[in-house]
C-alpha cells in the first residue's frame, strides 16, 4: 500500500531534511506553492496536489488543496466499506501523515506597515481545514503542525514502521491548539484593521491557547491542583532554566515571577527578596553581594525562606553571602561556576537562570464566573513634580526614586522607607493607608534602620493627612506619592509644616 504524505507549510524550518527523511522511508510526497518550490529546488521529488486531483489551483492560490480527492484521503475511516469504496469513487488514496501549518497572520498584523489586504490574505483557509481534518481522523492519520516535533517522527517511523497511536492523540491535541490559537489571533488582531472595537480578550488569551501544561505538585495549598503554562516563544521568566533543587511549586513560581520583575526596576546590581507575593527587601549596591546584603538586612526575619532576585550575574561571594540563610529560590541571568559550586551544596534550593522579564503580557484574573484583563503596570514617569515648599535633596531624590519602584511591587495599600541604596521598612496589604505607614515604620525600627533622612514612597495618594504625620514623627524627611486627592492640600499644607519635601508622579501603582 502506498504511503502518502502532504506538506504544505508557512514556517519551513527544517523542512527538507524532513521530507527527505520521509522520502527515504518510502513516502510519496504531496506538496503546493513554495513548499513545492523549496523541496524541489533541493534536490527532494515532490508531486504538485494540483497535478494529484487534477484540478489547478484557483483564485490566485486561495483555493488549492480544498478538493474532495484531499480530504476523503485524510478523512476516510478505511475499516468503513462505505467509506473505503467512496475513496476509490473520486480516484482517491489514504494519507497518513498530514504536515501543516498556516500563514503568518500574526506576524503581518503586528507589522505598523500592514495593509488590510495584506492582513486579509494571510488568513488561512485551507491550512486549517486540513490540520482540523487530519486531527479528527487522528484514529488513521498523523497531523504535524510543529517544526519541533519533526525528529521524533522521523525516529517513530524508523523504529516502529508507524506512529504510535498514543503519539497521533497528542498530536491532534496539539493541533486543535494551534488552530484555536490561530483563530484567537484573527479574532484579537482583525477588527482594528476593519475600524472596530479591538476586543481585548482574545488578544490576551491567542498565546497560552498553545501552551505546553506542566504539572506542579499542588496550588497555593496542597489540596488544590495546579500547572504552569509556559508561553510558546518562551521568553522572558517562564524561559527560566532550572539549574538544580526541588520541584517548583505554584508559590514558587508566584513569588519568583514577583521578584524577578521587580528587580529588573531596580538599578543594577540590584536584589529583591520577595515572600508570600511582598518584596521584604530590596538594595542596590557596587557588586552583587552588597545589594544581596541591603536586601536582606531591611527584614531579615521575612527573608528566611524568601525567593531572591539578582538583576546581574551571581558570583562566588554573592552565593556565598546566600548560603548563609535558608531560601527557596535564587534567581539570576548568570551564575559563575564558583556560585553553583557554593549552592549544589543546598541540594533543595531552587536555582533558576532567567533571562529578562519582556513584558507587554496582558494579565489575566479569575473571579468567580468571569475573567479580569487588564494592562500590564509597566514604567515610570521620566520627571517628578515637587509640590512641599522645601526641595528633595540630591540624596533624598535618588532615594524617592529606589522607593517608588519597591513601591510598585507591593501589595496595596503599599507604603515603602528606603534610602538611597536600600528598602529599610515596607508595609503592604493594608485596608488602611495610615496603618501602612505605621507598618512601614514598625518594622524600620524593628531591625534598627535610621528613620531619620529616609524617604517613603506611598502607592496611592494619602487621603488624609494622618499618613503623613506617622511618617514624619517617625523622622522621614521626603515622600513621593501620585496625588490627586481631594485633600491634596491638606495633606501638602501638613507636609509644609512638617518640614517635609513632598512629590507628585501622577501615577498611582495599586497592585491587588
Amino acid at each position: 500500500m502506498k504511503r502518502l504524505c502532504l506538506v504544505s507549510v508557512s514556517d519551513k524550518t527544517g523542512i527538507v531534511p524532513f521530507v527527505q527523511g520521509l522520502k527515504g522511508l518510502g513516502f510519496d510526497v504531496l506538496s503546493t506553492g513554495g513548499t513545492a518550490e523549496l523541496l524541489r529546488s533541493s534536490g527532494v521529488e515532490v508531486t504538485d496536489v494540483a497535478a494529484w486531483t487534477g484540478s489547478a489551483e484557483i483564485l490566485g492560490g486561495r483555493v488549492k488543496t480544498l478538493h474532495p480527492k484531499v480530504f476523503a484521503g485524510i478523512l476516510a475511516n478505511l475499516e468503513d466499506p462505505q467509506h473505503r469504496a467512496e475513496l476509490a469513487q473520486v480516484g482517491g488514496e489514504a494519507f497518513e501523515l498530514v504536515v501543516v501549518n498556516l500563514y503568518p497572520f500574526q506576524q503581518v498584523a503586528q507589522d505598523p506597515a500592514a495593509t488590510l489586504a495584506q492582513v486579509i490574505e494571510n488568513i488561512d483557509i485551507g491550512g486549517p481545514s486540513l490540520v482540523r481534518a487530519a486531527a479528527k481522523n487522528h484514529a488513521r492519520v498523523a497531523v504535524v503542525v510543529d517544526p519541533a516535533d519533526y525528529a521524533a517522527i522521523l525516529a517513530y517511523l524508523k523504529s516502529e514502521g508507524a506512529i504510535p497511536l498514543s503519539v497521533r492523540r497528542a498530536l491532534a491535541v496539539k493541533a486543535f491548539r494551534h488552530t484555536a490559537a490561530y483563530d484567537a489571533a484573527i479574532a484579537g488582531e482583525l477588527p482594528r484593521f476593519l475600524d472596530l472595537p479591538v476586543p481585548k480578550l482574545f488578544p490576551a488569551l491567542a498565546p497560552w491557547l498553545r501552551a505546553e501544561e506542566e504539572a506542579l505538585r499542588y496550588g497555593e495549598n496542597p489540596h488544590q491542583w495546579a500547572v504552569f503554562a509556559r508561553s510558546p516563544q518562551r521568553s522572558g521568566f517562564a524561559a527560566f532554566h532550572q539549574l538544580q533543587g526541588k520541584e517548583l511549586s505554584y508559590n514558587n513560581i508566584m513569588d519568583a515571577d514577583a521578584a524577578w520583575n521587580a528587580v529588573w526596576d531596580l538599578p543594577a546590581p540590584g536584589v529583591v527578596i520577595v515572600k508570600h507575593a511582598n518584596p521584604c527587601g530590596a538594595g542596590v549596591g557596587q557588586n552583587p553581594a552588597e545589594a544581596y546584603r541591603l536586601a536582606f538586612s531591611c527584614d531579615p526575619v521575612s527573608a528566611f525562606g524568601g525567593v531572591i532576585a539578582f538583576s546581574t550575574p551571581v558570583d562566588g561571594t554573592a552565593a556565598q553571602a546566600v548560603a548563609e540563610q535558608f531560601a527557596e529560590v535564587v534567581l539570576a541571568p548568570e551564575f559563575a561556576p564558583e556560585a553553583l559550586h557554593v549552592f549544589a551544596k543546598k541540594k533543595n534550593l531552587r536555582v533558576l537562570q532567567t533571562p529578562r522579564p519582556r513584558g507587554g503580557f496582558p494579565r489575566l484574573r479569575a473571579v468567580d464566573g468571569g475573567l479580569l484583563v487588564q494592562q500590564a503596570d509597566e514604567g515610570f514617569p521620566e520627571s517628578f513634580r515637587v509640590v512641599s515648599r522645601r526641595q528633595p535633596s540630591q540624596e533624598e531624590s535618588q532615594a524617592l526614586k529606589l522607593a517608588w519602584r519597591v513601591v510598585k511591587h507591593v501589595l496595596s495599600n503599599a507604603i515603602v522607607v528606603a534610602n538611597h541604596r536600600q528598602t529599610i521598612g515596607i508595609g503592604g496589604g493594608q485596608p488602611s493607608r495610615v496603618d501602612a505607614c505605621r507598618l512601614a515604620v514598625a518594622r524600620a525600627q524593628a531591625f534598627g534602620h535610621k528613620l531619620v533622612g529616609a524617604v517613603a514612597a506611598s502607592d496611592a495618594f494619602f487621603p488624609f493627612p494622618d499618613g503623613v504625620q506617622v511618617l514624619a514623627e517617625a523622622g522621614i524627611s521626603c515622600i513621593v506619592q501620585p496625588g490627586g486627592s481631594v485633600r491634596d492640600e491638606e495633606v501638602i499644607q501638613a507636609a509644609d509644616e512638617l518640614g517635609v519635601a513632598m512629590v507628585f508622579t501622577g501615577r498611582r501603582h495599586f497592585r491587588h
